[in-house]
């Protein structure tokens, strides 16, 4: 593609890729397998994705029941960058999962039943409007804690559902766990994005994509295009692959999102568009040197 055809990054002065080193002009990409540890034909597909596919890193969801053999995944692939998709609702009525954090201990962060919120917006509305900081901080940590117990290394956190954590001081704490424990962030709304790059600390460069915002319909010749049309700078898509099979069509009305997402990952069309378009694909172990080198903590 024509550069006078291709979408404007933001201003090079401001890119995050020359933050890592790289010039202005360079086309950088992180595909990143959200929802790990949901269930355990996501897990099986995440790591098929990573492994076989273009997927560069993946985010684990600690609560969920699947986790644990995420993390024997994990553990026995120490090659594969992932960092904590920090959970606080559960969108999955088949599929209960709760705080690691003793419930009495944070229920700021419970519905009226006693269970975690769902993302719907009334749900996510209720959960930020209620939720204590101090007690959002307990649950992270017991997250972050859970992973280190297992004897495994993240290397960012993003949040589940949540864009930012959907509070300024949720995005806040994060940001200083991040520097406590040499992590990154996922940060992808603007003022955020700007205040990072001015502190130093890389995010995406431009529009981040959730692939639950496509369309199922022709996905695969979108994912092209897109990587076509793939702007300078540094760029993120979350994706969400899953095996679609018996097991989560029964429990996941996203299942075919997932089927999807899956099947153009671990296509050889992916790649090879990829090297057509000459664009660098990296994961979250770069971001990470850097947010460790210039980050705060509180």
């Amino acid at each position: 593609m024509d550069e006078t055809t291709r979408p404007a990054a933001v201003t090079p002065a401001e890119q995050s890729s020359e933050l890592l080193g790289h010039p202005s002009d360079a086309r950088l990409l992180i595909v990143n397998c959200d929802d790990f540890g949901m269930y355990p034909a996501i897990n099986a597909a995440v790591i098929e994705s990573i492994e076989d596919g273009i997927a560069t890193s993946c985010s684990l969801m600690v609560p969920c029941p699947a986790a644990p053999q995420a993390m024997q995944l994990l553990s026995r692939r120490p090659q594969i960058p992932f960092g904590i998709h920090l959970t606080l609702v559960c969108e999955m009525p088949d599929i209960r999962w709760g705080p690691m954090t003793a419930k009495d201990r944070v229920p700021s962060l419970l519905d009226s039943a006693g269970e975690l919120f769902p993302p719907t917006p009334a749900g996510r509305a209720a959960l930020l409007g209620q939720a204590r900081l101090d007690e959002i901080e307990l649950e992270f940590r017991a997250q972050i804690s859970a992973v280190a117990d297992a004897e495994l290394t993240p290397t960012h956190l993003d949040f589940h559902c949540l864009a930012d954590g959907g509070r300024d001081d949720i995005l806040d704490l994060a940001v200083a766990l991040a520097a406590e424990y040499g992590l990154a962030v996922r940060v992808w709304l603007e003022p955020g994005r700007r205040m990072m790059r001015q502190r130093g600390l890389p995010v995406t460069d431009n529009d981040f994509l959730d692939s639950f915002s496509l369309n199922i319909e022709g996905k695969a010749a979108r994912y092209v295009q897109m990587l076509r049309d793939l702007p300078a700078g540094l760029n993120e898509w979350a994706v969400h692959p899953g095996l679609g099979n018996a097991e989560a069509q029964a429990v996941d009305g996203g299942w075919c999102v997932r089927r999807t997402d899956y099947e153009f990952l671990t296509s050889p069309q992916a790649r090879e568009v990829l090297q057509q378009e000459d664009i660098s694909v990296i994961d979250y172990r770069t971001i990470q040197r850097v947010w460790s080198q210039n980050a705060d903590p509180r």
